[in-house]
């Protein structure tokens, strides 16, 4: 068994996030497109759809659009899927296809220092999702501004969460076809039981427990309190969760890419 050196970790690893973008600067254009019409599409279809059937949500005590509920959860999940898509396809295709991490151990760069950077890197471009939503959302008047912007901050953290478990399951997945396997068994029930759509204190108790697991509804209540300045948990519990979950998974993805990549 290999152990994690975490003193092996030092600011070398920004030359790896700096190879990632230098390499993501030939497609940005066309990446960003999605961050920012994403968010249009959703209050479009749900605002003309469900609006007229559920008219307000109750929410922390505000009688609340469905469409002004619900664009500050597009943020974190914004947030979610850029991170994870991250650190598990691409981060395969560069380990396993391209062979970019065979090349980088040849440097001085240790692999604790590739996979840092690999999540940090993921956790970047959440944050840049997340401030080119904002640009569309706050006009639109689905987010308050200044206060908003302490979401790209707030993504970042949320990067590192989700960067760091989908770099957990790319230390333990045997082949890309099988991702498949977390983003059904996790991701999307995530995505559709943590707030996103519809409160969380409307479901039953018994349902709320298996909620609170979810980093995603952690960042989803911080989101909308940020957004439209108000929320139904405490703040201090979601950040310390969503810091504590990336501890956690940030070591179980060094231990398990160690594991994988040093026979």
């Amino acid at each position: 068994m290999r152990y994690v050196e975490l003193s092996a970790i030092s600011l070398r690893f920004r030359h790896v996030w700096v190879r990632n973008l230098i390499t993501y600067r030939r497609i940005w254009r066309v990446n960003f497109l999605v961050p920012l019409l994403e968010p249009a599409f959703y209050i479009v279809a749900f605002g003309l759809g469900f609006s007229g059937l559920i008219g307000v949500v109750q929410y922390a005590g505000l009688d609340l659009e469905y469409t002004r509920f619900m664009a500050p959860a597009l943020v974190a999940t914004a947030c979610m899927w850029n991170a994870f898509f991250e650190t598990t396809y691409t981060s395969f295709v560069r380990m396993y296809y391209q062979k970019t991490f065979d090349g980088l151990l040849a440097t001085p760069v240790s692999l604790e220092e590739i996979i840092v950077a690999e999540i940090v890197w993921a956790a970047s471009k959440a944050a840049a999702a997340v401030g080119v939503m904002l640009a569309g959302l706050i006009p639109m008047g689905y987010a308050l501004f200044p206060d908003a912007l302490m979401c790209i901050p707030l993504a970042f953290l949320g990067g590192l969460a989700f960067g760091a478990i989908g770099m957990f399951f790319t230390g333990i997945i045997p082949t890309v076809d099988m991702f498949n396997l977390p983003i059904f068994l996790f991701i999307t029930p995530m995505f559709l039981f943590s707030g996103t759509f519809f409160p969380v204190s409307g479901i039953p108790d018994w349902a709320g427990i298996f909620t609170l697991i979810f980093p995603l509804y952690h960042l989803v209540e911080l989101t909308r309190f940020f957004c439209i300045g108000a929320m139904e948990a405490n703040p201090v519990f979601n950040l310390l969760y969503l810091f504590l979950f990336t501890l956690v998974f940030g070591y179980l993805a060094l231990a398990a890419m160690k594991r994988r990549l040093i026979k």
